[in-house]
């Protein structure tokens, strides 16, 4: 009797360890299962819910509304996807992102939010999320962000008359340098033919513009409603200049009361709206000083060491402060090729143009006055500046900003675009909870 009882003991001993492994096992495959399957790759639920809390961290830290926990979800899971195929994209391509290259731009985060690093990781432990993510979320947004600008990137094109049209669609509108904070809703159409999309999506922008203009945050609608790419960035858009703004909005943005929401806007994309969060600024005029500069420059090569390159600088400053012909003895001696033919003329040069040992030789050179023997990167010189000028250089700003204004615009329109066929292309599949079964999209 007593052998029959260990031996029944024994059995429920047994059976209860393999109880309590199965439950262990269940859970810990309720806590990693898989959600989706994305071509080659997956999308667990721990990287869902990872993704989902430092959405939900910097939402709250930017004071805007959560919307519902299924919503939210559903499009942090759709975020996932599209940069899964993106990644991998990438990983053929044999893009990478190096730790130091990484490194560098966590510190210029840091740096632009005036924290040291220290600080940065104190500030988003805050948030809930440890640095070793943040950096590989990063490191993430960078080869995504290369993935776009290969992409799509060749498909953009500005040409000189689409910039010389901007300029003069916007010579004498009044436009100051002010710039704005703005955040940005789209509803998007895929096909302005489907007379009953274009009706749900008209309807939807505008019971969503009745929403905000009642009292509605317009970053909570972002997140949770925005068909834009950077909808769980409550649709923020950054600082936007005024004379870079979209064209869809360049006339609306202006006269916008900070906090208000515009008019229903609409473009090949679908339905608009936009808020001017913040506003700073005004007129200023843009004139800087340049210098007209000539040199001479002496380099080493295999044949010339770094001792004879220095003696033949040095030979030739001492001929110019002699009365020789600066001209001549650039055509004949200099090793920059483009400007020893013009008897080193460099033009004008504006300031940032130039590395900085050759910047500073010119900045501290009086007009007339020789400067040198200097080193630079490029090998040995000698300058003279020849004239200076104060100069308004606003017009070579305007046209550089039409010109990054139209690319940016077209950029946005093909980006929508090619997020949305990258993602019809690919092969997801969805994985249900409950009952383990799949749904194909």
């Amino acid at each position: 009797m007593k052998a029959n009882l260990r031996h029944c003991a024994r059995i429920l001993l047994v059976l209860m360890v393999v109880a309590l492994s199965a439950t262990v096992q269940a859970e810990r495959k309720l806590l990693d299962q898989v959600v989706a399957v994305v071509n080659d790759d997956v999308i667990l639920q721990s990287e869902l819910d990872a993704r989902i809390n430092t959405i939900v961290g910097r939402l709250r830290a930017q004071g805007t509304g959560l919307p519902p926990q299924d919503v939210l979800e559903e499009r942090v899971l759709e975020q996932l996807i599209t940069e899964s195929i993106q990644l991998q994209m990438a990983e053929r391509a044999g893009m990478r992102i190096s730790d130091n290259e990484l490194n560098e731009t966590m510190a210029s985060i840091a740096q632009r939010n005036n924290m040291t690093l220290d600080q940065f990781e104190q500030q988003l432990s805050q948030e809930g999320v440890t640095y070793r993510e943040a950096r590989e979320q990063i490191r993430n947004e960078m080869i995504t962000s290369r993935v776009q600008q290969r992409q799509v990137g060749n498909r953009v094109r500005v040409t000189d008359r689409e910039v010389e049209n901007y300029l003069e669609a916007t010579a004498g509108d009044g436009r100051s340098n002010a710039e704005y904070e703005l955040a940005h809703i789209l509803v998007q159409v895929e096909d302005f033919n489907d007379d009953e999309e274009v009706r749900e999506a008209r309807n939807k922008i505008e019971r969503l513009r009745e929403e905000i203009a009642g009292g509605r945050d317009f970053r909570e609608v972002a997140v949770a409603e925005s068909d834009a790419s950077n909808a769980l960035e409550g649709g923020d858009m950054g600082w936007r200049a005024e004379n870079r703004l979209p064209s869809l909005i360049a006339d609306v943005v202006p006269d916008l009361e900070t906090g208000t929401v515009s008019p229903v806007l609409q473009n090949s994309s679908g339905f608009h709206l936009v808020m001017v969060m913040d506003r700073r600024g005004g007129e200023e005029a843009q004139v800087i000083e340049q210098s007209k500069v000539r040199h001479i420059l002496v380099r080493t090569s295999e044949t010339v060491s770094e001792s004879q390159a220095e003696e033949a600088i040095r030979e030739l400053y001492e001929q110019l402060q002699n009365g020789a012909d600066f001209d001549a003895l650039a055509r004949e001696y200099s090793d920059d090729p483009v400007s020893g033919s013009d008897g080193g003329n460099l033009g004008w040069v504006s300031p940032g143009q130039m590395v900085p040992e050759f910047e500073q030789a010119m900045m501290e050179a009086d007009v007339g006055e020789l400067k040198g023997p200097f080193r630079s990167q490029f090998g040995w010189h000698i300058l003279q500046v020849q004239d200076r000028r104060q100069q308004d250089i606003s017009g070579d700003v305007r046209e550089s900003e039409a010109r990054q204004a139209i690319y940016r615009r077209k950029f946005d329109t093909e980006l929508q675009n090619w997020l949305r066929e990258i993602r019809d292309e690919a092969f997801i599949e969805f994985k249900n909870d409950d009952s383990g079964d799949a749904s194909e999209s």
